[in-house]
């Protein structure tokens, strides 16, 4: 199978499993909207569903075609899956509308030892902000070693495992920015702003070194077909200036809007946390009596 088959073939079954997910989450925030006043609002499923369409555009798109001829293509993927998405999923506050029953029954049948406490512990430490930070790190950094990059580009079960790896990353290293009442460790939150400064460092050193270099790091691209006119050298600049100017805008607008709301004197635009789920509890309680009527 040549590659643009298997990325046609690729690129069915994420648009499947992006659709079941948009249709599970559209179901749960209409039944919780309804019935929780306040609860999830309207702006944040615009944001969770924009996410989701960033996520089918970096694996599913004809981007995907161009990956292994552009450096510049795989880059949007990357900046798609790790800068933009993420933070627009988890906008969409989707933890908030899982059912809560039916989710622990499942866990107490595979795990009923454990008691969900080592699964309480792992996500404690998978939201803390340095596990955000070195995951992001390590995986920018990691990825973009050229025997390592070009292990993505040979393999295809390596290309899914980079691209996977880029949004978990991603996912794990806006938490803290998104949610950071949830963070069990209570680090001050003005001190998010020093972590998004500290995260733009890496892409800064990566990209400065892409479009500065006066070779072209990764070789396979000089025998690839020049689709839009770039030389090697030129995709590689332009490459590098994409993620340079992409992650300083996206973490600066990051920086303002959460400047923002920690000076804000009204905060409380949503129910707290407690509050939710008291209510979250209630909504599913009914949904579990409506069953049994039934």
């Amino acid at each position: 199978m040549s590659h643009a088959d298997h990325r046609t073939v690729e690129s069915l079954w994420i648009s499947v499993a992006l659709s079941f997910i948009a249709i599970v989450y559209l179901h749960r925030w209409l039944r919780v909207a309804l019935l929780v006043p306040d609860g999830v609002k309207s702006w944040r499923a615009w944001s969770f569903f924009a996410g989701l369409l960033l996520v089918r555009l970096g694996l599913g798109s004809p981007l995907s075609v161009f990956d292994h001829d552009l450096l510049t293509a795989h880059m949007v993927q990357h900046l798609l899956l790790m800068t933009l998405a993420p933070p627009l999923i988890l906008l969409g506050a989707p933890f908030k509308l899982l059912p809560q029953r039916p989710a622990q029954r499942f866990m107490e049948r595979i795990d009923r030892p454990l008691r969900w406490v080592p699964m309480r512990q792992l996500g404690l430490m998978l939201s803390h902000p340095a596990v955000g930070w070195i995951g992001a790190t390590a995986t920018l950094v990691v990825w973009h070693i050229p025997s390592i990059f070009m292990l993505g580009l040979r393999s295809q079960m390596w290309h899914g495992i980079e691209q996977a790896s880029f949004l978990v990353a991603g996912l794990l290293f806006w938490w803290p920015v998104v949610e950071p009442s949830r963070n069990a460790l209570k680090w001050p939150e003005s001190s998010i702003l020093l972590y998004l400064f500290l995260a733009t460092l890496p892409c800064d050193i990566l990209s400065g070194f892409l479009v500065f270099c006066d070779r072209v790091v990764y070789p396979v691209f000089l025998s690839s077909p020049r689709s839009f006119g770039f030389s090697a050298l030129e995709d590689q600049q332009c490459a590098g200036a994409l993620m340079w100017t992409c992650v300083t805008v996206v973490y600066l607008i990051a920086g303002a809007v959460f400047t923002a709301r920690l000076l804000s004197p009204d905060r409380s635009d949503e129910l707290s946390i407690p509050q939710f789920e008291s209510h979250r509890v209630a909504v599913f309680q009914a949904d579990s009596k409506r069953m049994e009527a039934v």
